[in-house]
């Protein structure tokens, strides 16, 4: 077995955390030790449900998509009371406490943080998070993200990152790891080898971390050692590729090596994570059922070489029975050997001592009793209300259109650009009531509606709608200035798994372009970004544009006061909001 230092980084155990870890890991059967490499996604509080998890197939792990407050603490609570171990308790809390609780505070996008320019805002972030899932049961937080956001094409990072530079990523997340161990929560730092390289998503395809190993070392490799020497105890390890590395460290790799994403790869693991980069603590798996793992081999050897490549963690099922039965059998047929097992255990029991899972299952002390007073407190809302203040960036205004007031131009266009088309959807009436409130005649565009190639071949059939849409793209300029005096365009283009872009696509017909800024020149027209901060790729005709990296209501609010000069623009762009493109 891998020495593993219990007394060091990352764990520190004492004498009794180091009993605990012995003694529970000699008692256990090897089916119990392939149990404890899980962590599930909770899909549900069945009795039943939970007890085959948590004693029958024995996970080490879970982790609950957002639920209301009193339902994840009754849930955590149960899971723990009925558990032989101890389990970690896990959640996606990037930004805020929203991430386990529908009452949990919505902090702002890290990017908004790091906007900011104060790093101790990354921390406020993390309490926020963290201390809300303390104290519903977490122990195990999904982040800081430490990706660097190289390639602003790449739908999944962008605004999820502190940025696109390194030292700039690790000192934000520096200050998560600070109030993350305040808080006895466990940092999982993701997503090792780096996501932000390649435009694609991992969730679809196996993405790959292009760098150079001095590019990597310069970068990458820079902020993960940096944390790993602060004491981060998980790193959550992506399906990407990173051929330089793994060619360095086996020279006679072959593609296939090369291309191998670095939850399979012993070169990644164990060369670069652990050898290299000198981590001691958990490795876990991204999401398994995402195509960048599930398309690399046949799930019965991925399952098990995961663990023998050196994850110690996987995480999330296609079949949480089957995989448990894949891994069982990799022992068996020496796909996984006993070393790994036992190495992978004693890490993850480890990790539990450390956050005093044991102490905690002595004495009952899971979940808090007074969670109400924490989650969703007023300070946590403050502390998202003051960043965001400080994070919303004016990245032009070269017209000098602001500020924006209903004597300047009373009648407003709105055209919210998102996913849901309808202007009934209850965003796009967020804004639009909020600037009538403010004295705006506000009208919104229905996306629904698009002409056709197909709408021309009998013009007496087009619908109403169609019609009103026809005469708006082919009536003269004079006209609409005597409907509008501002177009306003908010792109709520947020990033989600599965995407292959967020670039905006215009409902266009014949290339004349009715929904596209086209009038940019003849009417006063202004962009604001609630989450991608690179739309002037796609609108470098919008003479004013604004980026707000996230799209709740107080960030809504404090937009719309700073468009009208009620508010200065404070914040400072993390990423090259221009692409790269000398002319936009």
């Amino acid at each position: 077995m891998k020495k593993i230092k219990l007394t060091g980084n990352p764990f520190y155990l004492d004498q009794a955390g180091i009993d605990w870890v012995n003694k529970t890991f000699n008692s256990m059967t090897n089916e119990q030790k392939c149990g404890q490499l899980f962590c599930p996604m909770g899909l549900d509080a069945n009795p039943g449900n939970l007890n085959h998890l948590v004693n029958e197939i024995g996970v080490g792990a879970m982790m609950y998509r957002p639920g209301t407050a009193d339902n994840i603490r009754q849930t955590h609570k149960e899971i723990q009371e009925m558990a032989d171990i101890p389990l970690l308790l896990a959640a996606n809390t990037e930004s805020g406490g929203e991430g386990l609780a529908f009452e949990g505070t919505s902090f702002g996008k890290p990017m908004a943080v790091a906007a900011t320019g104060d790093y101790d805002n990354a921390y406020k972030m993390a309490y926020t998070a963290c201390a809300e899932g303390a104290a519903l049961g977490l122990n195990w937080s999904f982040a800081p993200i430490v990706d660097i956001n190289y390639d602003f094409h790449n739908p999944i990072t962008n605004v999820r990152t502190f940025g696109d530079k390194p030292e700039q990523v690790y000192k934000y997340a520096s200050r998560y790891l600070d109030a993350a161990d305040e808080c006895n929560v466990a940092v999982s730092i993701k997503h090792f080898p780096g996501d932000g390289v390649d435009e694609r998503d991992q969730h679809i395809v196996t993405s790959i971390n292009s760098l150079s190993t001095d590019e990597w070392d310069e970068s990458y490799g820079y902020v993960y050692g940096k944390l790993i020497n602060q004491g981060a105890k998980t790193v959550m390890v992506g399906h990407i590729a990173q051929p330089a590395y793994v060619k360095k460290l086996n020279p006679s790799a072959d593609k296939a090596a090369c291309m191998t994403p670095a939850t399979l790869s012993q070169e990644l693991l164990q060369g670069l994570l652990r050898d290299k980069l000198g981590f001691n603590g958990l490795i876990t798996t991204d999401a398994t059922p995402m195509v960048g793992f599930t398309s690399a081999m046949s799930r019965a050897e991925a399952i098990p070489t995961a663990i023998e490549a050196g994850c110690d963690m996987i995480l999330f099922n296609k079949d949480v029975d089957e995989d448990y039965r894949f891994m069982l059998e990799g022992l068996a047929n020496n796909k996984l050997s006993q070393e790994r097992l036992d190495e992978a255990v004693m890490r993850i029991l480890a990790t539990k001592a450390s956050l005093k899972l044991h102490e905690k299952k002595a004495n009952n002390s899971f979940v808090s009793d007074d969670f109400r007073q924490v989650v969703g407190c007023q300070q946590h809302r403050d502390w998202s209300d003051q960043v965001a203040d400080e994070a919303i960036t004016l990245v032009r205004d070269e017209k000098k259109l602001l500020p924006i007031t209903p004597s300047r131009y009373k009648r407003i266009y709105l055209n919210v650009i998102q996913k849901d088309l309808s202007p009934e959807n209850a965003y796009v009436q967020m804004w639009r009531e909020k600037l009538q409130q403010r004295g705006f005649e506000v009208t919104v565009r229905d996306r629904r509606v698009s002409i056709g190639v197909e709408d021309f071949a009998d013009m007496s059939k087009l619908t109403p709608e169609k019609g009103r849409l026809l005469h708006e793209m082919y009536r003269g300029v004079e006209e609409m200035k005597q409907d509008y005096d501002l177009y306003l365009y908010i792109c709520n283009m947020e990033n989600a798994s599965n995407n292959t872009t967020l670039r905006l696509n215009w409902n266009v017909c014949f290339g004349l372009g009715d929904d596209a800024p086209w009038f940019a020149s003849e009417i006063p027209t202004m962009m604001i970004s609630t989450a991608y901060p690179y739309h002037l790729y796609d609108a470098p005709m919008m003479g004013t544009y604004i980026n707000t990296y996230s799209g709740n209501e107080n960030f809504v609010d404090a937009t719309i006061a700073k468009i009208m000069g009620e508010s200065e623009f404070k914040g400072v762009s993390p990423i090259d909001p221009y692409c790269g493109k000398k002319y936009i």
